[in-house]
């Protein structure tokens, strides 16, 4: 499975799977349509499912256009998001599985921003291979979505949830907010060497205009406050009682930043 990573938006990634071998599609959030209709008529691949993690506009904009084109495609998401997602017609819970070519993907239910969001895991089929995670707006590489409609504690569990998967998965968020993310984390975590030597190469990065994603899970934990909420140094910084206040705290501190 190839994965085309599709700029959209101001900030949006759109993640396009190609599987070569049966000559397939399908995408990640489509925020617009547009993008997607372009490289699925670059690769001559015609689109059997749309996998939505919410039901933000800004994930789910291209839906309806996308059915216009390709009627047989299957649009999955949350079964706490039905009558929110347009087109939707397969409602996952925890647990359930959803094939794309001969990778399948794992169900997580991670509610947090927003109550009925859900994950994407595709876990490896070989040793060639590195687990992929489409996790929406839960963690984002340096960071974490807002809570819209969850709470600290939901936000934890959920994270705590993802956090357990190999150092090695690849997670693809969908937006590019790693430089502001990383600003803020050292603000709160200035003393993590990792994290310095990371911000300097994101930096770079974008300077060329290069994007930052995907993240590697290992290196989230190493250099995300979000997936930190356990750090004795992060309980000291935000003067917490426990790590759920831990993680409340940061997530506040980072919506005033």
């Amino acid at each position: 499975m190839h994965i085309y990573r599709l700029p959209a938006l101001s900030d949006n990634y759109v993640f396009l799977l190609h599987d070569v071998i049966y000559n397939l599609a399908a995408v990640v959030d489509p925020a617009d349509a547009r993008p997607v209709l372009a490289k699925l008529k670059e690769l001559g691949a015609p689109l059997v499912a749309i996998l939505n993690t919410h039901h933000h506009a800004d994930h789910v904009g291209g839906n309806l256009t996308l059915l216009q084109q390709f009627p047989d495609a299957i649009v999955y998401a949350g079964v706490e998001d039905r009558g929110r997602i347009p087109g939707q017609q397969a409602f996952l819970q925890e647990g359930d599985r959803v094939a794309v070519g001969d990778r399948v993907a794992e169900i997580f239910f991670i509610p947090g921003h927003t109550r009925a969001h859900i994950a994407y895991y595709f876990p490896p089929n070989t040793l060639a291979e590195t687990g992929e995670l489409f996790c929406g707006d839960t963690i984002f590489s340096g960071g974490c979505g807002r809570l819209f409609e969850g709470t600290p504690a939901q936000m934890v569990q959920s994270l705590a949830k993802l956090r357990h998967l190999p150092d090695d998965t690849r997670i693809w968020c969908a937006h590019e907010y790693t430089l502001k993310n990383l600003q803020f984390a050292l603000t709160v975590d200035s003393h993590n060497p990792a994290l310095r030597q990371r911000y300097a190469a994101v930096q770079a990065l974008r300077d060329r205009g290069e994007a930052t994603i995907p993240t590697l899970m290992g290196l989230e934990k190493r250099t995300n406050p979000f997936l930190r909420w356990d750090d004795p140094n992060l309980k000291i910084v935000t003067q917490a009682k426990d790590e759920i206040q831990t993680f409340s705290r940061l997530r506040g501190m980072k919506d005033r930043f």
